[in-house]
This record gives structure tokens, sequence and C-alpha cells, in this order.
């Protein structure tokens, strides 16, 4: 229970990177603005989620003069104005082939050659999201100019790729901040780690990060029952002012009204009655409590997808979820939670906004479901991750096996008990409860075992140095992707302000 009386504007000096007035008025990034509360089906694609990265090539040069007798060109094999046109078809022909291989949307514009400061200032007088630079060569001002630019900036540079560069050689910590260098204040500013060499793959990754750090200002959450965190009441606050996370509270009152009309409605209780017997019918599949609990989670499925669709939010969360619902509804929110999760739309049980940021941002990131849930004390390299609430569909396509029982605290209501693959490797971020500082990790799951405590429970192996978590042990919560992600969101959260730790050693 550590900084409990962090000042909420020392922490705001986080705020300043790259949430800028113009990236806000856009549009929200909404998920399903034209979403219909349709029945519910296993066989629907996953949701997409976010509004489309789009960035604008930049290709820097300059054209040397030949002179007899002296040096009069620098490094690098693009030297003619031919040469400039080949590259930036060749540049044209890689950004094709790399939209193809994007698992997130994202959109390039045309190329544009840059060699004068004027081009530069015209350049970058568009609404692009993000800059990719390729630095082949000029002058050192005209690529200050550039990187000065309010946008996010991945640089491209070759040395074996293609005609080599001189900003290979040329870039240095003049114009790029490192791990010493760099603050939150000074997050959005060039860092040596936007810098990338020869490697597509490499830029994939950082405009995977950039497409999270996009789309998570302005996500719009229904909390239902309003509003906390754990450890940290400043947290929903934060998660306004810092992340720019556009919370609609509903309160308990409107749900019984809603609750009320729905299991008055005929029609709406039969089609419930169908879906559960349809998904109880899904592959791997065991019922280990009421039918009539099973039935009633589909019941309030209904009533928390009209509440999205109502407010055109991409996000749900629960504050009262261990007691206030369960009169109610006559079941639990476990089994209806993760039911939204694996129709694509996000869904995180306790209302705890220490840790809905970052898992808004993950979700985005991975393009997958988020399972939030409880740590445990990590022991002999593993750590045994918990909740209720665990999505089926975890990879974004198929169904994991699953008991559903009754909620384990109250022995009542409809919880899934998921089972991961053995082996699957995972992601994981646990944010502090409000220093401005998270920690990223990977692990790979080792048992789905059944121990008395939330039903979905895996042990996991901790990847990296395991003992450094023993320094991280508190009551908390965090959040569980497929996947490898650890680069992207730490590179999100850098430039969020964040300060981000990994147990590599």
């Amino acid at each position: 229970m550590q900084n409990l009386n962090f000042n909420r504007r020392a922490f705001l000096r986080f705020s300043g990177a790259g949430l800028t007035a113009a990236a806000l008025s856009r549009a929200l990034p909404l998920w399903a603005a034209d979403a219909e509360v349709e029945p519910w089906d296993p066989a629907r694609p996953l949701l997409k989620a976010g509004r489309v990265l789009k960035i604008q090539p930049l290709f820097l040069y300059s054209l040397p003069q030949r002179k007899e007798a002296t040096s009069w060109k620098s490094w690098g094999g693009v030297q003619t104005a031919q040469a400039v046109e080949e590259e930036i078809a060749r540049i044209q022909r890689e950004l094709a082939g790399l939209k193809t291989r994007a698992d997130f949307g994202v959109e390039f514009s045309p190329v544009q050659k840059v060699s004068t400061m004027e081009e530069a200032k015209r350049v970058l007088d568009n609404p692009a999201d993000a800059v990719l630079l390729y630095a082949c060569s000029g002058r050192g001002e005209v690529l200050k100019a550039i990187l000065a630019n309010p946008r996010d900036t991945v640089i491209y540079v070759r040395k074996a790729s293609g005609p080599s560069y001189y900003w290979f050689e040329g870039l240095s910590v003049q114009y790029l901040a490192t791990s010493k260098t760099a603050s939150p204040a000074t997050a959005a500013r060039p860092h040596v780690e936007d810098v990338v060499v020869d490697d597509y793959d490499e830029v994939l990754w950082r405009l995977r990060g950039l497409y999270g750090k996009l789309n998570l200002p302005g996500t719009r959450v229904v909390a239902l029952g309003g509003t906390w965190g754990k450890f940290a009441a400043e947290a929903p606050v934060l998660a306004r002012d810092l992340f720019k996370l556009d919370i609609v509270e509903v309160s308990y009152e409107d749900l019984g009204r809603r609750i009320q009309k729905a299991r008055g409605n005929g029609d709406l209780v039969a089609a419930a009655g169908r879906a559960a017997r349809k998904y109880l019918e899904l592959p791997n599949t065991r019922l280990d409590t009421r039918m009539d609990f099973v039935s009633n989670a589909f019941v309030l499925h209904r009533v928390f997808k009209d509440l999205l669709c109502e407010n055109q939010a991409g996000a749900f969360t629960i504050k009262s979820c261990m007691g206030t619902v369960m009169p109610m509804s006559g079941t639990t929110a476990c089994l209806t939670l993760s039911l939204l999760n694996d129709e694509g739309w996000m869904a995180f049980c306790e209302s705890d906004f220490v840790v809905i940021p970052a898992g808004v941002l993950l979700r985005y990131i991975s393009g997958k479901p988020v399972f939030l849930h409880n740590s445990t004390f990590p022991h002999q390299r593993t750590v045994t991750c918990a909740h209720c609430t665990a999505p089926r569909r975890m990879n974004g396509r198929s169904y994991e096996p699953a008991t559903v029982l009754t909620h384990f605290e109250s022995d009542y209501g409809a919880a899934p008990k998921v089972d991961l693959p053995l082996g699957q490797e995972l992601t994981f971020i646990d944010p502090d409860y409000i220093t401005g500082r998270w920690l990223g990790f990977k692990g790979r799951v080792t048992g789905n075992p059944s121990y008395e405590i939330c039903r979905s429970q895996q042990d996991v192996e901790i990847q990296g140095d395991w003992k450094k978590l023993l320094g991280e042990v508190r009551d908390s919560h965090w959040l569980m992707s497929y996947g490898d992600y650890v680069r992207e969101a730490g590179y999100a959260a850098r430039k969020l302000g964040m300060k981000w730790e990994t147990l590599e050693t």
C-alpha cells in the first residue's frame, strides 16, 4: 500500500506525452458506432478495435555537387536525382508489403521528398498521426526540424537493405534522447529507440505500439456502479486526466430497472436460454452449476451490450460485481464479462482504474482479449494468476476448454474456469498503484490448477529475472494477453510518459 499520498499534480507531469489537442479533437475511437445489439453468436469474428494509424513517410535527402580535388559528397548510395526516384519507388513497394503484414489498421500516405526547411514545414502540415522518416542524407538543421514535429516519429536508415544512408552514421544523441536524458516531460522527443536499421519487422512492432498509443486516449468506458482504484482513490481522475479515458458512469438503480425490464420480456428470456444451451454445446465445455445461472448470465449480457451500444463505448467495467449485481440479476457478472471479451469488447471486473488504462492499451496492441486478474506471491519462478472472468477466446479466434462453475467467494452464479494451453506465451503488465510506473514481462503457462481461489487460474513460469518480482509484491491486479507484446507496450508506455520496466536480465 505504498504511495497512497502521491501528489496528483506531481503525477500529472507524466501527462504531456503526445496527447495533443489536435489528436484529441478527432473523432473518438468508437469500436462499433453502427453496432446493433445482435443475438450472441460464437462464430462471429472478433470486433475490430480502434482508429486507423495514418503514417506520413518522408524521404530526407540532399544532392551533392561535384568539386575537383576536395571531398564533395557524404556517405551514402543516393547521390543523383535518378537514385532518389529509384529509392522512393523502392520505399513505396516496401510499405505496400508492410501494410499487408500489419494485423492492425495502418495507412501510408505517398512518400514525400524533403531537402529544405520549407519542404519540411510543408509536408509536416498534414493530419498524419505519425511520421516514418527515411533519413538518407541532408542537412542537420532540416533533420532537427523534422524531429521537432509534435507527431511520433520512427526513423529508418539503411546499411545493407539497399543503398546505404549517411544518417546510418550521423544519427547521434545530438538529435535523439536516451534513457539517461529522457523524462516524462520530453517523452514525445525522438529517442534512440525510435531508430531502425534495415529491419521492417522492427518498424512493424513500433507502429503496433503507436497504434495502441493513438487509440487509448478517448476510449469510452461504461463504468457500472461508479469508479475506484485499488489502494489509489485518485485513479479514476488520473484515468481521465492522464490517459484521456471517456468514462460514463451508470448507476445500479438504472441497472435494476433494465434487468427488471429484460426479465419481463419473454422473447428476450427465451433467446437467452437458447444462447446458454448453445454456449454449453461449444466443444470442451462442461456445466457444473445451475442452468438458470447461465441463462440469467445471457440476460445480463443483453443488458450490458445495450449499455455499450447506447453509449457507443468499446469498454465496460463493473464496480460491485461480487455482491450488488447478484440479487438483481439472479447470477454473477463473471460469465457475462467473459462473453463480452470473447466478442471483442473490453470487459473488466471491479472497476479498477489503476489497471484499466493498461488493459485498454494492451487490447489495442495485441488485437486480442485481455484478462484482468489477481496476482499472487511469486515463488520458484512461478506465479499463479486467477480471477473468475477469463475470456475463452484469448487467441481472438477459437474457444479454450472451460467448465462453468459458481463464483468461488459466493458459491453462486456462473463463472468460467478456462484452461489455457500448456506452453502458451503470455504478456503481462503490472501497473503500480499511482506512481506513473508500469512493469512488463513474459510468461508461459505450466498448469491450470484447481486451488480454492478464483475459478480461472493458471500457473505461469516467469520469463526473466523472476526474483525482481519479489520487490513488486502487493495486492494488485495485472493484465494478461496471449503473445509477446512487451516491446510494443513498453514503447507506447514511454511515449505516454510512463516509466517502463521489465524483468530482462
